[in-house]
């Protein structure tokens, strides 16, 4: 039974590439027109549920639940609201490592469209760039954007920061509660996933441990 794969699929939280899944025509309409007809659909899974949209406090809840899929929840999906990333020369020579911890994210789960809730840890060691610290945050919140699976998102902030600083010396782990999990399913309220890519100075197990340590300094 097909729908018994789909089940497991997203039970198992199985991606299926790097990158995430867009038509080639994924931005052909305006957000206007996406919010529109989101809107309209919307509007009939309410119905289908026995909602009264007459209510007052209903009838504005299938425009407000588009306008948040395409303006908030997964703005990230269209490469316009891509953050630009300045780096500059490391003009101060420092060679040590930056670590920028605690970084709060709110996702989506692809499989379910249920809140991913959590906090991503960044280091990096200068092969010569560095980038502000602001600009770490918003690659986070790019890719958080978006309906996600926690180890696609993880690898595409570590690309996208390796591709902008210029080096292989980069960290990236992220913490993260799924309410798929929670609310849902196995109905786990205490569970937490934690995914880690790294490369250059990193895979050296010393460095490893000094990042961890500055990661969770308490």
């Amino acid at each position: 039974m097909e729908n018994n794969k789909f089940e497991q699929m997203g039970d198992n939280h199985q991606m299926t590439s790097l990158k995430t899944p867009l038509r080639p025509d994924a931005f052909k309409k305006s957000d206007e027109e996406k919010i529109k007809v989101i809107q309209e659909h919307f509007h009939k899974i309410m119905e289908e549920l026995g909602l009264d949209l007459t209510d007052d406090s209903l009838k504005g809840t299938p425009y407000r639940v588009a306008k948040m899929y395409v303006k908030e929840l997964f703005m990230g999906l269209n490469p316009v609201n891509k953050p630009k990333l300045s780096v500059f020369d490391n003009k101060y020579d420092y060679n040590k490592m930056l670590v920028e911890s605690d970084i709060t994210f709110n996702s989506s789960c692809e499989h379910h469209f249920l809140p991913i809730v959590g906090k991503a840890h960044i280091g990096y060691v200068s092969s010569g760039k560095v980038i502000g610290l602001s600009k770490i945050n918003r690659v986070v919140d790019y890719y958080a954007k978006r309906p996600q699976v926690q180890e696609r998102m993880s690898m595409q902030i570590f690309s996208e920061l390796k591709k902008v600083l210029e080096t292989d010396n980069v960290i990236v782990v992220v913490e993260a509660e799924h309410l798929c999990v929670s609310t849902r399913g196995i109905n786990d309220k205490t569970s937490k996933t934690t995914t880690i890519e790294y490369a250059g100075v990193f895979k050296d197990t010393a460095i490893r441990n000094d990042f961890f340590k500055l990661m969770n300094p308490k």
